[in-house]
């Protein structure tokens, strides 16, 4: 929206050196989330890594030069170290974000969180109120959320919103982006619904096509909104998408209908970014220790830092996966490989066409795009 307001010149490409790792140190978690990707319950998990050894493994990232680490779970808050753990992040220079459900977050633990100074707290929330708690399997769940998340607002902690859409609570979507408004929240996450564990039990629930659009339009013009207030009163928001590279072809039609003569810059610019990044700028460490290509990832697994060093693994393409994720460009057959916009997202989420048809390398079948908005028709 930024570059809409005030184009500047295409650079140079921006290589990260590392891949952001989305870590997931504990398993337990107090919910049981339709949607969660690691089918995570309150229980204890056997043969997670212990301190010393997350400690091992965050030297070897560090290493490997990786810029950030989003510390998650299953709910972090409930492993008795994720203080420690998150001390020494900081510590040592990394972006340290926590990801959490937020129930957890009163105010004794917030002292904990305020005395980390992390850069970034992302709570979940799934719709407003009943919604919610549908979705997280636990009454009141909402309430305790949106008081965590005022706890780290009103202490001046960056923190934002992660909504999952699905058809179930696409009509919350306008009540959610209110209420990041009226209680100054910084950030808003957008997620589409990716096929992966509990989520993939869950796919017949995904959003229709036309809804995502929809949904878009309306993210697009609030971005939009917002960044008239960023230039005419300083107020600063960010948002942000994920799971569905086919948002940034999308975010071309809607440019076509507001702001035509954009286009062919913002295009540049979306072909610059490239698109999916899993196996390349992100990558995913469970609670066992297991190396993944991205969260959504859990099960295929590249390698063990028990076993082998992070860069060992991340650098590996004797892996066909790992090989064809990190190929450029990707070799994906079907509507992805003949899409005419195959630059901007780079094929989109290959774990949903995985899981889908098996392929990995088969379309996306999350393409919310027409064959005509695609080029094929």
């Amino acid at each position: 929206m930024q570059e809409i307001a005030a184009p500047t010149p295409l650079g140079p490409v921006r290589k990260p050196p590392g891949p952001v790792v989305i870590w997931n140190l504990i398993r337990r978690c107090n919910l049981t989330c339709k949607h969660c990707y690691s089918i995570s319950a309150d229980k204890d998990f056997a043969g997670e890594l212990s301190t010393a050894e997350v400690f091992g493994v965050m030297d070897q990232l560090k290493a490997f030069k990786v810029p950030a680490l989003i510390l998650s779970g299953g709910e972090p808050l409930l492993r008795p170290d994720i203080f420690e753990i998150s001390a020494r992040s900081k510590q040592m220079g990394f972006f340290t974000a926590l990801s959490s459900n937020g129930t957890l977050i009163d105010a004794p633990m917030f002292e904990r969180i305020r005395e980390i100074g992390y850069d970034y707290v992302g709570v979940s929330l799934d719709g407003l109120g009943a919604t919610h708690d549908k979705f997280r399997r636990k009454e009141g769940a909402f309430d305790l959320s949106l008081a965590g998340i005022r706890l780290c607002r009103e202490a001046g902690l960056k923190v934002g919103v992660r909504y999952t859409m699905t058809q179930d609570n696409f009509r919350d979507l306008p009540g959610l982006l209110r209420l990041v408004e009226n209680e100054g929240i910084d950030r808003f996450y957008f997620s589409h619904l990716n096929y992966a564990g509990r989520g993939n039990k869950n796919r017949k629930d995904d959003a229709l096509h036309q809804m995502t659009k929809d949904a878009m339009d309306l993210l697009f013009d609030t971005c939009w909104r917002y960044e008239e207030l960023r230039q005419q009163r300083g107020i600063v928001k960010e948002f942000t998408t994920g799971n569905n590279d086919a948002d940034g072809v999308y975010l071309l039609h809607w440019l076509q209908r507001r702001f035509p003569e954009k286009v062919e810059h913002i295009r540049k610019k979306l072909a610059q970014w490239g698109g999916n990044s899993s196996g390349v700028n992100v990558a995913n460490i469970d609670n066992l220790g297991n190396v993944h290509p991205d969260t959504m990832w859990w099960h295929y697994t590249i390698g063990n830092v028990r076993q082998r060093s992070f860069a060992d693994i991340w650098s590996d393409t004797s892996d066909p996966l790992m090989a064809g994720l990190k190929a450029h460009p990707r070799k994906v057959g079907g509507r992805c490989g003949a899409c005419i916009h195959f630059d901007i997202c780079g094929g989109n989420t290959r774990v949903r066409a995985q899981q889908m048809s098996g392929d990995p390398w088969a379309e996306d079948p999350g393409c919310y795009l027409s064959d005509e908005e695609i080029g094929i028709a």
